[in-house]
């Protein structure tokens, strides 16, 4: 789970997870008229879970105060030089809210490239939704070896979490995807949340195909334990 951006050399030391199945990436041009490859990333998750702080951390470099609930979807982009390689990754971030979601949700799950899943580590219902999250990408064809990732945020409220980092651990492994722990609202948690989209892109941009895990057999729901019984600290 732990990964590192490290700026001085433009290195990345990624996490690749899995096999990988993808739509054709389509390509544009930058404002220098270089071709670039888009990929299009969407980011789920209930409600008041911060996915919006999150892709506006990455694509805008800050913490976006008292942010209004998503109405349909908000659109973000950013565009990265990757080993050489101008790579523009679109960020959908959706509203949790059913009621603001249905007259949109088949626009935005057709021809994802890659999936976010965001809970918020204070709230354990968050947490607990995932599983369905997960199983409305596969009710709108995004394939199985789509590349994904799970998000725990809000890690800055440590004193406040309600899903121990053992309990997301193993839903992760269960359906073969990496964790990241973070803080859209903390600046120190500024390369971790960069380290979330980039290991995506690396991936998307590689293309590599990677053996496929077996599921993990661990059942989540025996991993709870009391809070007063466990100490947890922030893994970010």
């Amino acid at each position: 789970m732990a990964i590192e951006n490290k700026t001085g050399d433009e290195e990345f030391d990624s996490v690749f997870f899995d096999s990988l199945e993808l739509s054709s990436s389509s390509s544009q041009y930058d404002g220098n008229s270089s071709p670039c490859r888009v990929f299009k990333i969407i980011v789920i998750g209930d409600t008041n879970v911060g996915k919006t702080c999150l892709t506006y951390r990455f694509c805008g470099g800050s913490f976006l105060k008292n942010p209004e609930a998503t109405i349909g979807v908000d659109f973000r982009e950013r565009t990265l030089e990757l080993d050489g390689e101008i790579i523009k990754l679109q960020i959908w971030d959706t509203a949790g809210q059913e009621r603001f979601r249905k007259s949109m949700v088949e626009h935005y799950y057709r021809s994802a490239h890659a999936v976010i899943f965001v809970y918020d580590v204070t709230s354990l219902t968050t947490f607990q939704s995932i599983p369905d999250w997960i199983e409305e990408c596969s009710r709108h064809a995004v394939g199985p070896l789509v590349p994904r990732v799970v998000v725990g945020n809000k890690c800055d409220l440590w004193n406040h979490r309600e899903v121990p980092t053992s309990a997301a651990q193993c839903l992760a492994d269960g359906h073969n995807m990496p964790l990241f722990e973070t803080s859209a609202k903390d600046p120190a948690e500024k390369e971790h949340v960069d380290a979330i989209f980039l290991t995506l892109a690396y991936r998307l941009k590689s293309h590599k195909p990677l053996r496929l895990k077996p599921p993990s057999e661990c059942d989540v729901g025996h991993l709870w334990k009391p809070r007063e019984e466990e100490v947890v600290t922030c893994q970010c």
